[in-house]
């Protein structure tokens, strides 16, 4: 699953430590959410769009993620 947690964390100039302690979880954590090997509970996800005042179907590229699995299964 695609997300922006990368992207925006650069932005904000925050270290993965330092997500990781506003979020209450480990940088291996972020750095596993970061890569796409961890999809967040909605409540990791909840409290990082917090931190980065979006919400959580920008965080987690929603939008994207439902029409490539929707192609993916011939959904229209």
């Amino acid at each position: 699953m695609k997300n922006r947690v990368k992207e925006l964390r650069t932005e904000a100039g925050l270290t993965q430590q330092q997500l990781a302690d506003r979020v209450h979880v480990s940088a291996r954590t972020i750095i596993s959410v970061e890569k796409g090997q961890y999809k967040p509970s909605l409540m990791l996800a909840y409290r990082m769009a917090q931190v980065f005042h979006t919400t959580i179907e920008e965080l987690c590229c929603l939008e994207e993620n439902k029409r490539e699995e929707d192609e993916a299964y011939g959904r229209w």
